[in-house]
Parts: C-alpha cells; sequence; structure tokens
C-alpha cells in the first residue's frame, strides 16, 4: 500500500456506502459495498486476515480507493449494483455476469393483487421495486414483512384457502375472506415500507390504533399496537428504496461527460430515447431517465406511436415532439438528450425540438462502434480541440482520420497499457464524430442509458404483441366490449384464464352481469 493510499484511508466516514477500488492507471477493478465503510475497505489491507487467492491479487493491484457515501444500506446495494452493471469491474466476479436483477412486483389494478419477484420487468403498469442483486436478502426481509403485513402469492387462485392462510401470512383472498378494499389498504401500509415511507408509516398507525381505541375496538387497537412493535423491532434489517443520495462531484463519467461536451454543469437528468416495432407494426418509444448517473425508475414514460410505416427518423420527430409539447410540464427538464442512433435519428430529434424552440443539449449514440454523434451548431453543446481532454488521456482533434486509426474507427491501441488513447474527435458533414476508449467511464454510462432505453421499448412493444393476440380470443363473445376484455386480460392473461378463473373471482373483476354473458363460454 502506498504512502497516499495510506493517509487517504484515515478519512473513511463510519457511514455506509460503496467502495471503488482502482489500479494504478486508474481502471476500477473492483466495486463494493459496505454498511461501515471504515470497517469493510480497511479489511482489505490488513495482514492478518485470512484471504483467498482472487482477493490478494486484487489487493496487490489495488492503488488507490475511492468512495461515496450513502443514507442507508440498501441505497449501498442499489448503487453498488448499478456501478457493477456500468464497469463491469474484472474483479467483481460475482457481479460480472448477465444475471439480471430482482424486482419485486405488486399489481395494484388487480381486485386481490399478489406478490411476485421477477428479474424481467414488463411495462404492464403493475409497480416494480427494485431493482436488488442479492434475491436471497430481498426475499427473507420480506417473509419477516408477510408477518406484519399479510399478502397473497397466488398468481393462479386455488379453488380454496391455503396453508399461508391459517398461519396468518395470507388474508384468504380464495375465498374472499376479504374485502378487495381492506386487503389493498395492507398492501398500501407494505408499499409505503417498502418506499423507505418507514417513519410515515408508524406515524401513521400510531394515529389508526388511537383511534381506534377511542372507539373502543380494542381488537383492532391491539392489533395496530403489534404492528407497530414489529415494524420498530425490524429498523436494524435491510429497508428497501429506490432513492439515491449521491455525491455525484466524484462520479467521473458524469463529470467527464460535462467537460467532454462543454456543459456548464453536471447533467443531473439524461434523458434517453429509443423507437420498437415489429415491421412498422405495434410502434413505441421509450423514454429513460437517469438522476445522478443512476437509473431512475419512477421518472422513465412510454409513447404509443400514431406516425404509421416503418419509418424511425419520423418516429423520433414524434416523440421528441410529444415530449415537449406543454403536456408535460410536470415533468422535470432534462440536462441532456440521449439519442439511440446516428446522424439521421439525432437529427430528427433536432428538428422536433427546434420547432417546439427548445433549447437542450442533444447527442446521438450509434451502435456500430459506441460513436458518440454530436451536431456542430444544433446540439446545444461545446465540442472541439479543447472539449478533447476530458477522458483522461491526450488531445485529439482532426478533421481526418487520425494516424493509427482505420477508415472504419478503430482507435489506437498503447500495446504497453493495453488501453486505448482518446478521446478522437472527427468531423463529418455538419457532425463530430467522437470516439472514446470502450473503458472510458463515460462511454460506460451512456451504453447504461441507451441499453436501457432500447429494453423498455422493446418490453413496451411486447407487451403490446401480445395483448393484441390475446384480445382477438375474446373479440368473438358478444356482449364483451374493448373495456371487459382488457380488465379480463389484465386479471386473468388469456381466455384460458378467464375460462379457469371462479365465478367469484370473476364476478369481483367485472360484475355479476357480464358474468352471466361469459356462462355460454365457460367451463368449470
Amino acid at each position: 500500500m502506498n504512502t497516499a493510499l495510506s493517509a487517504k484511508l484515515k478519512t473513511l466516514p463510519t457511514s455506509p456506502g460503496v467502495y471503488f477500488h482502482k489500479s494504478k492507471d486508474g481502471e476500477i477493478i473492483y466495486v463494493g459495498k459496505a454498511a461501515v465503510l471504515r470497517n469493510r475497505v480497511r479489511q482489505y489491507f490488513q495482514d492478518s486476515r485470512l484471504r483467498d487467492a482472487k482477493t490478494d491479487a486484487l489487493v496487490a493491484e489495488i492503488w488507490d480507493t475511492d468512495w461515496m457515501v450513502t443514507e442507508s444500506e440498501i441505497d449501498a446495494l442499489f448503487l453498488e449494483s448499478e456501478m457493477v452493471k456500468r464497469y463491469k469491474p474484472r474483479y467483481n466476479i460475482l457481479l460480472r455476469d448477465d444475471k439480471s436483477q430482482i424486482f419485486v412486483r405488486l399489481n395494484m389494478k388487480d381486485p386481490y393483487p399478489y406478490l411476485s419477484y421477477t428479474r424481467q420487468p414488463a411495462d404492464d403498469g403493475a409497480e416494480y421495486f427494485g431493482p436488488y442483486y442479492n434475491g436471497f436478502a430481498v426475499k427473507k426481509a420480506l417473509r419477516y414483512l408477510r408477518k406484519i403485513f399479510p399478502y397473497s402469492t397466488h398468481e393462479t387462485m386455488p379453488a380454496r384457502v391455503c396453508l399461508q392462510y391459517h398461519l396468518g401470512l395470507c388474508p384468504g383472498v380464495e375465498e374472499q375472506k376479504i374485502s378487495s378494499r381492506d386487503y389493498k389498504a395492507i398492501l398500501h401500509r407494505l408499499i409505503m415500507y417498502l418506499k423507505g415511507e418507514r417513519q410515515q408509516l408508524v406515524k401513521q398507525l400510531e394515529r389508526d390504533m388511537a383511534t381506534a381505541a377511542k372507539k373502543h375496538e380494542y381488537e383492532r387497537a391491539a392489533k395496530l399496537r403489534n404492528q407497530i412493535r414489529d415494524l420498530k423491532e425490524l429498523q436494524k434489517q435491510i429497508l428497501f428504496s429506490d432513492k439515491e443520495f449521491l455525491d455525484i462531484s466524484k462520479d467521473q463519467a458524469l463529470a467527464g461527460l460535462a467537460e467532454l461536451l462543454g456543459l456548464p454543469s453536471v447533467p443531473r437528468r439524461i434523458e434517453g430515447y429509443d423507437i420498437s416495432h415489429m415491421q412498422g407494426t405495434n410502434t413505441v418509444a421509450s423514454m429513460v431517465v437517469a438522476s445522478n448517473g443512476v437509473a431512475d425508475k419512477a421518472e422513465y414514460r412510454k409513447f404509443k406511436l400514431r406516425v404509421p410505416g416503418n419509418d424511425d427518423f419520423a418516429h423520433m420527430r414524434e416523440v421528441i415532439s410529444r415530449r415537449f409539447s406543454g403536456d408535460h410540464a410536470d415533468w422535470p427538464k432534462p440536462d441532456l438528450l440521449l439519442i439511440d442512433g446516428g446522424k439521421g435519428q439525432l437529427s430528427a430529434a433536432l428538428d422536433a425540438l427546434e420547432a417546439k424552440n427548445v433549447h437542450i443539449p442533444v447527442i446521438g449514440l450509434a451502435k456500430r462502434l459506441e460513436e458518440i454523434v454530436v451536431h456542430k451548431t444544433r446540439s446545444n453543446v461545446s465540442v472541439g480541440p479543447d472539449s478533447a481532454s476530458a477522458a483522461s488521456g491526450d488531445n485529439y482533434f482532426s478533421s481526418r482520420v487520425p494516424e493509427g486509426m482505420s477508415e472504419q474507427g478503430k482507435i489506437i491501441v498503447d500495446e504497453a497499457r493495453g488501453q486505448a488513447h482518446g478521446p478522437y474527435i472527427t468531423q463529418s458533414d455538419d457532425f463530430y464524430i467522437i470516439l472514446l476508449p470502450q473503458n472510458s467511464h463515460i462511454v460506460k454510462l451512456l451504453q447504461r442509458i441507451r441499453d436501457e432505453s432500447h429494453r423498455f421499448a422493446v418490453s413496451y412493444h411486447t407487451v403490446l404483441k401480445r395483448q393484441r393476440q390475446t384480445a382477438s380470443q375474446l373479440d368473438d363473445i358478444p356482449g364483451i366490449g374493448p373495456v371487459t376484455r382488457k380488465k379480463l386480460i389484465r386479471a386473468f392473461g388469456s381466455l384460458r384464464g378467464v375460462k379457469e378463473a371462479p365465478l367469484e373471482q370473476l364476478a369481483a373483476v367485472i360484475g355479476r352481469a357480464k358474468v352471466e354473458l361469459l356462462k355460454p363460454y365457460l367451463t368449470h
């Protein structure tokens, strides 16, 4: 351990957070989380600790360590996962695979929502909490919470109450032993806890307990008292929240991006856009948001596009025009727009912005070589020779292909360090094309946002395609209109699911009158 690092470790805080081990070249080689940063990080440098070969190899390469402080362990867990996904450090063996993060799913639009876990959240109107990497910890904590807030896990309703009901872990939705309204009230309290609103939840329960006592409803008051007691006992457990509390001045990607593009400040809100369709049908667009460099799923938006056909440029003009039409004044103004595509998609987005008289920095990211595409005069950024030093490395700017770089944009590689120089800024028509090393923090940040916008768009397109296929199966039933079909699909998934559902469940979704119309088509 060098002298500078030894002195730096003495300033480690006792707060939870995420730490970054770096090599001598500044490469992030390991990302980890800690409940107490001082204790965890110092453990790496204690010779008395038993370590495996992998850790010994890691410690031998550590030249510098940086960290971000978070407010809680769950914030550290979430931030760690995002940073590992972004940087893919070579020593994060357990986290660098393609395994998706886990989400907790609740669809509050269902009459009797069930709680489930998924690694591929769909754009289906349900609420998703996460993402979380440690699925075991998430499921264990929710098992504790289930004792306080009983919930159902039945995607398909059984014919009679389950064992969990007799254990007090399920409210008995199978036989409607609890009304939909009362059951959702329980779930809303669970959601408050999942969102990190623990203090507000306890205060609400205390008010309800006092009100029940005044009304001499002593059994209900005792139940609420027990819930408050159990909640307070869980304070030391993992608490879930999708809010990040980061010191973004330490985020090299955001700082480098601001310098590269000549932005007046670090881009706190970046919006990414992508288009998805299949041969011009079910065309949709996605808008994803990165707040302080981390995915902010609560701010994601989707658009069902109206322009027909297979025209990505027209579709990009439409989505940007609708985003800045003035109908969404309550949406925060972005500091930067990232368009998935090259010159054509970027030009279409710029046309739409200029038509709305909106001036926001806009760049494109072309997939083939991960080229950052910037319009010389219309992108509202400042790119040129002076900005080429943003990513650590040499300053390159040329109107031609640099020496040692092919026409296809192959970056020079320093064989001694095994890394690419950069950035290279070349000119093409009215555009600057910026090439950064593939291990650049900036590239990894933009890739994450671009890939997330693509995933979200494809997800929504898939949902629409499936709904269209499923809805057609119900079209031939007289008296069942589009609204009723939508309710049935949302609740039971398919015509088969409708046929297998008990009449009581059907009535809870569409009413007794509609059930009578369905009866001739049902078999139980």
